[in-house]
């Protein structure tokens, strides 16, 4: 046994996370997930009369799945994003 180090824990690529020049990450220019900073607050309104592109967008923003119809997508969206006062 060694000397407690940290000898079991896993190492990323020595790029991992960094840029080039065009701001191209390592990983590709969407190959990870980064939670935005403001929480979406829409209304029940503006949910229900939200195009679908809208709602595709916003899904995928958040990393959500942006699968069904519009009517699906628009009531996941509600049930993620919506809080019950």
């Amino acid at each position: 046994m060694s000397g407690g180090g940290m000898e079991s824990y896993a190492k990323l690529p020595q790029n991992f996370g960094v840029g080039d020049a065009n701001g191209q990450h390592a990983n590709g220019p969407c190959g990870h997930f980064q939670m935005p900073v403001h929480y979406p607050r829409y209304t029940r309104a503006e949910y229900e009369a939200m195009p679908e592109w809208k709602l595709d967008c916003l899904l995928t923003q958040y990393g959500l799945p942006v699968a069904g119809d519009v009517n699906e997508k628009r009531k996941f969206a509600m049930g993620a994003f919506l809080w019950l006062h």
